[in-house]
């Protein structure tokens, strides 16, 4: 088959944008790849102080990047529909890295679309993950999950980051999982009832504000004793002695200890 020079390019330019993406999300441990149908989003609570999307979203815009003309203003990009179906080795997928699918300005018809599509590939699994719990539990109020879905939350203190676990409860869902990062503070008795997995980590670059050891190591010990699987990601800009430095020289190791335990699904 002959294709123009333009439509070449076009297709040379989309996967080297997302072979750029890949590079930056294989920093994070807990998935394989990312999907972003959304991009932008809009601060909520004190977990976005320092949202690294947003930082990443104005850098993509400044290089011309596809998907960011915006910057971190809200886009919905049906284009990227597809791309989930295209491949066929058994994947998992953050989907939006770069936003909340869950935005109030996000259509719920456009939602539909997202969930077809997570239907249409049973041999991938999707981690969909929102700071806007309320619209997530009105929307599958009236539909199913998929299977292949796992729907979480984030958790980053008390005030708003333990109501949203609530209504992640109230969601029929197979896999339910919290992701509580940045842990900003000792966050008490987490409601853990029909939560199957946890993720921990600090945060990281400019500000970065510090994770004592004892709040990680308590959540670690309510999912223990609830047998709950339980995943360390990382310490951030401030180490578990306390002292701030480069985060790969902080690691991931809680109390001397890796934590990567994931659902069984994903094995």
């Amino acid at each position: 088959m002959v294709i123009g020079f333009r439509v070449f390019f076009s297709i040379l330019y989309e996967y080297t944008y997302l072979s750029f993406l890949e590079l930056i999300v294989s920093k994070i441990e807990w998935t394989e790849k990312t999907w972003n149908p959304v991009t932008g989003c809009t601060k909520v609570s004190p977990g976005c102080k320092h949202c690294y999307a947003e930082t990443m979203s104005k850098r993509l815009q400044a290089m011309d990047v596809p998907g960011y003309e915006n910057g971190f203003n809200l886009s919905l990009i049906p284009s990227r529909l597809e791309q989930p179906i295209r491949r066929k080795k058994p994947t998992m997928y953050f989907v939006n890295s770069m936003s909340d699918l869950f935005q109030e300005s996000v259509p719920f018809t456009f939602i539909d679309q997202v969930m077809d599509v997570i239907r249409k590939t049973p041999w991938h699994t999707y981690q969909i993950l929102t700071k806007r719990s309320e619209i997530m539990r009105e929307y599958f109020e009236s539909r199913v999950v998929p299977d292949n879905a796992w729907l979480g939350v984030s958790v980053e203190d008390k005030k708003y980051g333990k109501p949203r676990i609530y209504d992640l409860q109230k969601i029929r869902s197979k896999t339910r999982f919290l992701s509580i990062e940045p842990l900003l503070e000792n966050l008490g008795r987490i409601p853990l009832a029909k939560i199957h997995w946890v993720i921990v980590g600090g945060e990281s670059g400019y500000g970065a504000r510090p994770m004592k050891t004892e709040w990680a190591v308590d959540v670690r010990d309510q999912c223990d004793r609830a047998g709950i699987d339980f995943f360390f990601k990382q310490w951030g800009a401030w180490g578990e002695d306390g002292r701030k430095r480069d985060k790969k020289r902080n690691g991931r190791s809680l109390q001397g200890k890796t934590w990567d335990m994931m659902p069984a699904a994903a094995m």
